[in-house]
């Protein structure tokens, strides 16, 4: 019985033609590879295709130029097959017939059959239906996504361009859109192919979401490159994914009737909506997706914000309608009271709108700081106020002893989430509002995002109101509470090595993502360990072991084994022991110490024993510290017991030291380096760290002690000062010659001004 023909590939699936015997490419022939009839060429190897479609000899030799064809064929046809796969499974919007998609495997199995190495557990025809789960693996952003800073007020607005016309006249124009109140998300495409989404995180790793992602109209697998507009080899695309409003309502109606809890708001539909497991639960969801922003590029070098835009645009990408160029702070302020009056006819909610500087060149100069762009803001509308009942008025103590009054209220929803509690900062700020308990109070969410208690509505008082009395004594170790330094408006609990709330706020510190990132830790279980007596404090838990955790009630089975919580906790701990050093300086609980300045600490020392050793000026010296932190980190090592943590981690395996990269030289050790003005090649960002990665201070000042300066396009006033003081002046080429062949090389290329006389 003669096995049934195949039908023919479509155009879409067809592979670069194959070697036949000959030596010449098969031919087409209605869509379907044809057989060659001429003996094969003398000294070639052949293509070794499946029985009855042009078999090859077992003992004719194949070259290398064969398989690296056959390679790059069964690439393509395979990431064609994951595609039609996802579109199918996922999507359940497919773009080929059944025929064509069963065609396609059957040219992947004969090039497999011809090529055994092809057939890997990855290979579509290795992989029994299409189910994709998104896994949330933690991934590093090309260039940090940074925040925006906010301006609540016309003035603080005007205190903003009035900065920016301070640091690059007044050539700046405004490119202005609504901000979008969703999830920020970060697109990469290489070679035009979307290769991962992720989430903003902590602006330098985010959580991969791309199965996810993928499934949002608008968002295209692959750019679509146009004549004028080509496609750049690498582009990080900056986005925020909402939910629409009006499919808002449908969706918690939905919810509802399948006994499943409603979203409280459109943002946070769009984020619940987006990290879920199944793609196909987030394909089932409205989402959408508007860019406003790009990061890492190659190959991409727009003049303008605006033009960015544009082009994204032509590429398939959605940006806001909306965006406009304006002239002055006028215009501006023109189109904030625009969005203010039309804030709900927009098809997303918005909490206020964009304002971005829009020449990049002085994007470039005016750089960032350490969480926000200062060529950009966010202007925020004011927030939705509610009335509430004030049931009590109750106190937190922090990890770092703080003792913080707390509003307990009646719940209430304000911008759209339920609210049952808000901060009061401390007993000053609670007798500056004259807020009693039992008030009906106004609350309002600060930014859209924290809530706050603005004060209360006093002509509801029934006499049954009570004023609020700060303890004079913790609440959790009845230790007597007073301010850490004279003058200052919060008070401390002085017990920070013993207080139950310090111990456990600290011990569940130390798993936070942005600290060791430990799984399993959370409060639950920081509570269970001290309760059980296994850990005295923080310094212990990289010592536990199973026999300490069968202890632990909350890690152990009813038959008195390790439970599955137990053996993931010991072996997170042990990967976290594994961590950068900057991740343990965080978790140390240093005061004004977070992820940015322990990066900055990390960078400078390497070593935990340099920092702590370090004195105060030369840690305030450590580019992104100054003399707060700096003062904090002296004063914390100087506690017998805080050293102790240190070594109960060191003794327990601990990183607590960075080996610097061995492939960059450190040639700018000890240097003082300042940069002004904007540089073609290097984004202020990137050449603070090649700096710094170098061993070099990338300084924000001119002195006697700088070593170079590094001067581009429209510097300000630092450049004037290099000149006076007679310091090396640098052009970007010079700046270059610096990083790769050190201080010596660069010297011969700089130029000098002639030092005024004092």
């Amino acid at each position: 019985m003669t096995a049934p023909t195949p039908p023919p590939l479509p155009s879409w699936a067809r592979p670069a033609r194959p070697r036949c015997p000959c030596g010449q490419p098969t031919a087409w022939r209605d869509n379907s590879l044809s057989d060659c009839n001429q003996p094969p060429r003398a000294g070639k190897g052949v293509w070794q295709g499946a029985p009855g479609r042009g078999a090859a000899r077992q003992d004719d030799p194949v070259t290398e130029d064969d398989a690296l064809r056959a390679r790059e064929q069964h690439t393509e046809l395979a990431e064609q097959a994951g595609e039609h796969r996802y579109r199918y499974h996922t999507l359940d919007s497919p773009t080929v017939s059944d025929a064509d998609y069963d065609a396609l495997m059957r040219e992947l199995e004969r090039l497999e059959e011809a090529y055994p190495e092809l057939r890997t557990p990855n290979s579509p025809t290795q992989q029994v239906g299409g189910a994709v789960l998104t896994l949330f693996t933690p991934v590093e952003h090309r260039e940090r996504m940074l925040s925006l800073d906010n301006a609540f007020t016309d003035a603080e607005l005007a205190a903003w361009a009035a900065r920016i016309e301070q640091a690059v006249g007044d050539s700046a124009e405004f490119l202005c859109e609504p901000k979008v109140d969703g999830l920020a998300i970060n697109l990469t495409y290489q070679g035009g192919r979307l290769v991962r989404a992720a989430t903003r995180g902590d602006g330098r790793t985010g959580e991969d979401v791309t199965p996810n992602v993928r499934t949002i109209a608008g968002v295209p697998s692959r750019l679509a490159g146009a004549a004028g507009c080509p496609v750049p080899d690498l582009i990080e695309v900056r986005g925020e994914v909402y939910f629409p409003v009006a499919a808002f309502a449908e969706l918690n109606a939905g919810l509802v009737a399948s006994g499943k809890a409603p979203f409280a708001n459109p943002r946070n539909a769009a984020a619940g909506s987006l990290r879920q497991k199944d793609p196909a639960v987030s394909a089932s969801r409205p989402l959408r997706l508007v860019c406003h922003g790009i990061g890492a590029r190659d190959g991409f070098t727009p003049q303008r914000q605006s033009q960015a835009y544009d082009v994204l645009q032509t590429w398939g990408l959605t940006v806001s309608p909306r965006a406009q160029v304006v002239a002055g702070l006028d215009g501006v302020e023109e189109y904030i009271e625009h969005y203010r009056e039309h804030r709900h006819d927009v098809e997303h909610e918005i909490d206020g709108v964009v304002v971005k500087v829009d020449q990049i060149s002085l994007q470039r100069r005016l750089g960032s700081t350490s969480r926000a762009p200062r060529w950009a803001v966010a202007f925020k509308y004011p927030p939705q106020e509610v009335n509430t009942k004030l049931l009590d008025i109750l106190v937190n103590v922090g990890r770092t002893g703080r003792v913080t009054p707390f509003g307990q209220m009646q719940p209430v929803l304000v911008s759209g989430s339920t609210v049952s509690m808000a901060t009061l900062h401390n007993a000053s700020e609670v007798a500056r509002k004259g807020v009693l308990i039992g008030d009906t109070v106004v609350v309002r969410k600060a930014g859209d995002v924290i809530p706050e208690i603005v004060g209360p509505v006093v002509d509801l008082r029934d006499g049954t109101e009570r004023p609020f009395v700060m303890p004079t004594h913790c609440p959790e170790c009845e230790t007597l509470l007073a301010p850490a330094r004279e003058g200052d408006a919060d008070i401390r609990c002085p017990n920070t090595r013993s207080c139950p709330a310090q111990l456990r706020e600290r011990v569940f510190h130390v798993a936070g993502r942005g600290a060791f990132d430990i799984e399993v830790l959370g409060y639950e279980a920081a509570i269970a360990l001290l309760a059980a007596g296994v850990i005295e404090d923080e310094g212990d838990l990289f010592g536990l072991d199973e026999q300490r955790l069968l202890r632990v009630e909350l890690f152990t089975r009813k038959d008195g084994t390790l439970s599955a919580n137990g053996d993931r906790l010991l072996r997170h701990l042990a990967e976290a022991r594994s961590r950068p050093l900057w991740r343990a300086l965080v978790a140390l609980s240093i005061r004004h110490v977070g992820p940015t300045a322990a990066r900055a600490l990390a960078r400078q020392f390497f070593d935990i024993h340099a920092i702590a050793t370090a004195s105060e000026t030369e840690l305030a010296a450590a580019e992104g510290v100054g003399p707060t932190i700096a003062a904090a980190v002296r004063e914390w090592f100087e506690v017998d017991w805080h050293r102790g943590v240190v070594e109960k981690w060191r003794a327990a395996g601990v990183r607590l030291a960075d080996v610097p990269d061995a492939t960059v030289p450190r040639t700018l050790e000890g240097l003082s380096v300042v940069v002004t003005g904007s540089l073609v090649r290097y984004s202020r960002d990137e050449s603070k760290e090649a700096i710094t990665a170098r061993g070099g201070r990338a300084s924000g000042s001119v002195s006697k002690s700088t070593d170079f300066v590094v001067v581009g396009d429209a510097p300000g006033s630092k450049a004037d000062k290099a000149r006076q003081l007679g310091v090396p002046i640098l052009d970007e080429d010079g700046f270059t010659l610096l990083l790769t062949d050190g201080p010596e090389a660069a010297r011969g290329t700089a130029t000098t001004g002639q030092p005024s006389r004092t």
